[in-house]
């Protein structure tokens, strides 16, 4: 069921209506970028600024159902990462992006991007809800799209005891052919690496590139980062604030076959690229703390 505090008609090239599945959606066409989100857990499911390619992968096979996540986009990792710590039944990566969120806002930016469209949504945790999360929280998460793609997710801590969080824009983009890219940016940072168990290595000097499933944490790694895409010609550009992890992930071939969401022949075209804080970087917020994890996305054409 559509949930919104919207006051005022939607602006200009924005519209909101059922979009697959049946999942109401928020659809941008302006003279900047077309893009879409998701109610269903915030989910941001294309961004494409005026002559550029897809930035934001999405996969064919996606299921769009109530309760069921959404493959590719940008879910939301709230709150725990990969399987939740104590309990296999609860859903990987948390709620968040399971969840109904409610649309507060549609507007044009006042920013940099006179162009943009910005839109905030919002979700309410409480202590007794499902999935064994015992904190009240409130998430507010603002998605602009214009030339580029800004990001911000907002946690408050409204309950009366420190909640911790792990969080992640779990960001798929799309990519030529992922055996001809690399991503820059994560030299000497200390990452985990949970195709060799879990142990940890530190990357070298050069960029990352791909010749197999690649699955990655990079611990305190705070700085932007560059996908270098030879097969389209174009630098993807990640900056960040408030946040000391990346990950890095590609499922390559048999990983891509054993998921049901996730087409057999689809992994040569995304990377993830993911703005977060998990693992040794998790989050405590004391009771009325506030923390905001912020990504801005652009892209730089290469010449030929």
């Amino acid at each position: 069921m559509l949930t919104t505090n919207l006051p005022n008609p939607l602006p200009p090239g924005v519209t909101l209506r059922p979009g697959r599945g049946g999942l109401d959606c928020l659809f941008v066409d302006t003279e900047a970028c077309t893009g879409e989100i998701h109610l269903h857990g915030a989910h941001v499911t294309g961004w494409q600024p005026r002559g550029s390619a897809p930035v934001v992968w999405m996969s064919g096979r996606s299921a769009f159902e109530p309760g069921k996540p959404i493959r590719g986009g940008i879910p939301i990792c709230f709150p725990w990462f990969g399987p939740h710590p104590s309990d296999p039944a609860q859903p990987p990566h948390g709620f968040a992006r399971l969840s109904a969120w409610t649309l507060d806002r549609v507007g044009r930016d006042d920013g940099p991007q006179g162009d943009a469209v910005a839109v905030t949504l919002s979700l309410r945790t409480d202590a007794g809800q499902p999935h064994a999360w015992p904190h009240r929280c409130l998430l507010t998460f603002k998605a602009t799209f214009g030339r580029e793609l800004a990001l911000e997710l907002a946690v408050s801590n409204v309950g009366d005891t420190p909640c911790i969080v792990q969080e992640a824009l779990h960001t798929y983009f799309s990519v030529g052919d992922i055996r001809q890219v690399a991503v820059e940016g994560l030299a000497g940072a200390t990452f985990v690496d949970k195709m060799r168990g879990g142990e940890r290595f530190v990357q070298d000097a050069a960029p990352i590139r791909f010749a197999g499933e690649t699955d990655r944490v990079y611990l305190g790694a705070a700085g932007a980062t560059t996908i270098v895409d030879a097969a389209l010609r174009r630098r993807i550009e990640i900056a960040k604030t408030g946040s000391r992890s990346t990950v890095v992930w590609n499922p390559w071939i048999a990983k891509a076959r054993a998921m049901p969401d996730f087409g057999d022949d689809e992994w040569p075209s995304m990377v993830c690229v993911e703005t977060a804080n998990v693992l040794d970087d998790a989050l405590t917020l004391p009771p009325g703390g506030e923390h905001r994890l912020q990504a801005l996305i652009r892209v730089d054409a290469t010449p030929a």
